[in-house]
């Protein structure tokens, strides 16, 4: 009869788990309670049933909380310290979401907004379980997202403590406990298996035997039972997911050598392997401490934050430029049009309209009174604004906000990609070869079956393989950010060491900004007037400005009206005066071809004044470099000034390849037509007039100098002096990708060697469980160690 109700047990088809009575139906689906109904049907309604496509039975059993659990949020001062970003009608948060654990998760997280349709956007990290969602408060709010979570099974994890500490280190605590256990253990065992070891008259004694063998058996319990319940855990949650993880293999060798081991002195026909068992997991938590700390002690993300090369105009004595990391709360700073702001802040003067764009996606700016708080991420469109810093800079949030889908180009990295599908696969073929390791010695020596079998599962390992990737592309990343080069992810690394085309914006790239000679032509300016170009000037990041504004020294007026046309020039209006400062486009005078193209026009009330001619200061070495360079990439230069300084250029670019009198458009279809010819390219711009360019190219870096505009199109940021070092950077790029390489070549030799042993039943599991860990943290040394050594000889 029991056999009969197993044998009609049936599935839940969101869950997984036995539907243990009738089971609910809803076309011609199974559910075994009505959480799990209740989320199909959502999912059906609103056209979301493919995430039961990309894995069978994803869902968890739902065991929602009742609803006044959530009620707290509801609390504007609770709600305030959770929020990310809180303006107007929209607002952020980000929820740490534990159940988080494969494709199918994360799509349908990312389609929330299906939904519900208050919800904007979200983002899920997986590797750190966080899901980063953007709504909107007057449809839905943050009570009701925690709640639809909920529902679905992804019960969100909200401290106020966890936003302001970081976690506790139980897991560490958990590996110690089971270290100490099995460590007591496994000696325990050993000692008991001495008379055997030793062949002691005494042992013969049957009495003894049976009684060493079940001591034996029962000090094993705890070993097999907690000290390797990770891998057991770990190896279910993968069957369930049909996902092969690397702990399949070490959960099944284990359970191969216990359950012989059991039936050895059950049967009374051998004192089993009990031993050899707890001593192979004792050295495998062992390893597991040993890659813990070796990881840990080699984690790059906080050093490659603290490499984040935005600076920030600061207000004391005088305008100073620093990084952001420097920056402290109650500090005085100056934000110009298109800046971003670095940190929560409060407006202390000046008219603020605020594009929160690169936070929410809302591309209508927001206009902001004095007094008023201001999120970091925005950014400032029109005239210069003081604020007042409220908040501590945190790099992580900008990074996470550069990191967004918008902003992300399609993904290159093959090498990345290989590594995956290959470690993926890699389990397959361990089993494979155990099989066949099985099926050879069951027919040559059954006795060896058992050590042959097991050492084969434990001594495969694709971790090398899959570690030495993040490894050698996090130690490059820390290298490039401590000489000049902060790149937007380890992707763009692998990018680089393709490149075989470089492309050169002009004004602020080759040349320094405030640095150039500067004369005026035209109607004689009064002090009025050079005051009114200097206060409009002032407003504007571009290097051109900059020059301006370090030119003229007389003081600056209030702006009332201030708007910047990429590639043209600056509209602005101070009292009575209306200036037009820029090109002749934006003059209207476009025609007039008596007046030299290349310089900075101005026109007051309509009234044409002249204009001032800058020469411009090339780089120190940048001749040198660019000769250099032109021995092993394609040069090509693209500028929005006239074709004045050719005559000069043509020493280092073919003719065919400079264009002039450019427009940001024009940049952009030209960067187009060298991808469709195959060409690898890097695009080098000031980060203003060159953002689409740059988000074109396969890599594009904005070049800074003083101060340092952020471009969220960019894939780096390179300070402006390290320029001449741009080939370093290139060849270490391509160092890290035949580093990456070669570790990849000794894992495979290592694992070819283990397997070659093991299949021959030359190898215990007990050294395959010490070589394990040991192989994965070698390699991870040695990638370590070889980037670190190119990284250290940049810029030498």
């Amino acid at each position: 009869m029991i056999l009969n109700k197993a044998a009609i047990l049936v599935k839940c088809d969101h869950c997984g788990e036995d539907c243990l009575e009738n089971p609910l139906k809803s076309e011609n689906k199974s559910f075994c309670c009505d959480g799990c109904k209740m989320v199909y049907e959502l999912l059906q309604e609103n056209d979301l049933c493919t995430y039961y496509d990309l894995e069978k039975s994803p869902g968890f059993k739902i065991k929602t909380k009742q609803k006044e659990h959530f009620a707290y949020l509801e609390n504007e001062e609770i709600a305030e310290k959770l929020l990310n970003f809180n303006e107007g009608n929209l607002a952020s948060i980000t929820f740490y979401i534990p159940k988080i654990h494969c494709s199918s998760c994360i799509w349908l997280l990312e389609n929330l907004y299906k939904i519900q349709p208050g919800i904007i956007s979200s983002r899920i990290n997986f590797l750190r379980k966080e899901t980063d969602i953007s709504f909107r408060k007057d449809k839905i709010s943050l009570r009701k997202i925690a709640e639809i979570l909920d529902s679905l099974g992804y019960t969100p994890e909200i401290s106020l403590d966890s936003h302001n500490k970081k976690k506790s280190g139980k897991a560490d605590l958990s590996l110690f406990y089971k270290l100490g256990i099995t460590g007591f253990c496994a000696s325990n065992i050993m000692m008991l298996s001495f008379p055997e070891y030793l062949g002691m008259d005494a042992f013969q004694e049957p009495e003894f035997k049976r009684l060493f063998s079940y001591l034996n058996l029962v000090l094993s319990l705890p070993v097999v039972f907690y000290g390797a319940s990770g891998y057991f855990l770990s190896a279910l949650s993968g069957i369930k997911n049909k996902v092969l993880n690397l702990d399949i293999p070490i959960a099944l060798g284990t359970s191969a050598v216990f359950l012989r081991s059991v039936f050895e002195v059950i049967s009374q026909t051998g004192s089993g392997y009990f031993d050899s068992l707890s001593g192979l997991i004792f050295f495998l938590l062992i390893g597991k401490w040993i890659q813990t700390k070796v990881y840990k002690q080699f984690s790059f993300e906080r050093d490659y934050q603290s490499y984040f090369p935005i600076s920030v105009t600061v207000l004391t004595d005088k305008e100073q430029a620093i990084p952001i990391k420097n920056l402290k709360i109650n500090d005085l700073i100056l934000v110009r049009n298109q800046e971003i702001i670095p940190a929560d802040s409060l407006l202390i003067e000046g008219e603020a309209r605020i594009d929160y764009s690169f936070v929410t996606g809302e591309s209508a700016p927001v206009t902001k009174r004095d007094g008023e708080l201001i999120y970091a991420g925005g950014r400032q469109t029109g005239c210069a604004i003081k604020l007042k810093v409220q908040k501590e800079v945190c790099n992580s949030y900008l990074l996470q906000l550069w990191n967004k889908q918008i902003f992300t180009k399609e993904n290159d990295a093959y090498l990345s990609s290989f590594v995956l599908l290959f470690s993926r696969y890699f389990v397959w073929g361990t089993l494979a070869i155990a099989m066949a390791t099985f099926v050879f010695w069951s027919f040559i020596d059954p006795s060896k079956v058992i050590f042959a079998v097991t050492s084969v599962l434990l001594v495969a390992c694709p971790c090398a393989l899959a570690l030495s990737l993040p490894f050698a592309l996090g130690n490059c990343l820390r290298y490039l950010g401590r000489n000049g080069l902060f790149l937007k992810n380890a992707d763009t690394i692998e990018k680089l060491s393709q490149i075989d085309t470089i492309v050169f914006d002009k004004t602020g790239t080759l040349t320094v900004a405030g640095s150039s000679k500067i004369s005026y032509q035209g109607e004689k300016l009064s002090e009025v007037e050079l005051q009114l170009v200097k206060s409009v000037v002032a407003h504007s990041t571009h290097p051109l400005s900059i020059d301006l504004y370090k030119h003229i020294q007389q003081e600056i007026l209030p702006t009332t009206r201030f708007s910047e046309i990429p590639g043209k020039g600056i509209i602005a209006s101070i009292g009575k005066y209306q200036i037009l400062s820029g090109s002749l486009e934006l003059l209207g005078l476009a025609g007039n071809k008596s007046i030299n193209p290349s310089c900075v026009h101005i026109q007051i009330n309509g009234e044409y004044k002249g204009y001032f001619e800058i020469k411009n200061c090339y780089k120190e070495n940048i001749e040198n470099t660019l000769n250099d360079l032109g021995k092993n990439f394609e040069l090509h230069l693209l500028s929005g000034d006239n074709n004045k300084e050719q005559t000069h250029l043509k020493n280092y670019f073919q003719s065919s390849r400079m264009l002039f009198s450019q427009s940001p458009t024009s940049k952009l279809a030209y960067i187009e037509k060298l991808k469709s010819e195959g060409k690898n390219v890097l695009m080098l711009g000031d980060g203003l007039n060159d953002a689409g360019a740059l988000k074109a190219a396969h890599v594009g870096l904005s070049v800074s100098d003083d101060v340092y505009s952020f471009s969220p199109a960019c894939d780096g940021i390179l300070e402006g002096k390290q320029l001449i070092n741009i080939k370093s950077f290139l060849n270490y790029s391509k160092t890290g990708i035949q580093t990456i390489k070669l570790s990849l070549a000794l894992s495979l030799i290592y694992n070819a060697v283990g397997l070659f042993f093991a299949v021959k039943g030359e190898l215990s599991p007990v050294i395959a469980a010490v070589l394990m860990p040991l192989s994965s943290v070698s390699i991870v040394l040695f990638v370590v160690a070889l980037t670190g050594y190119f990284g250290a000889r940049l810029n030498r």
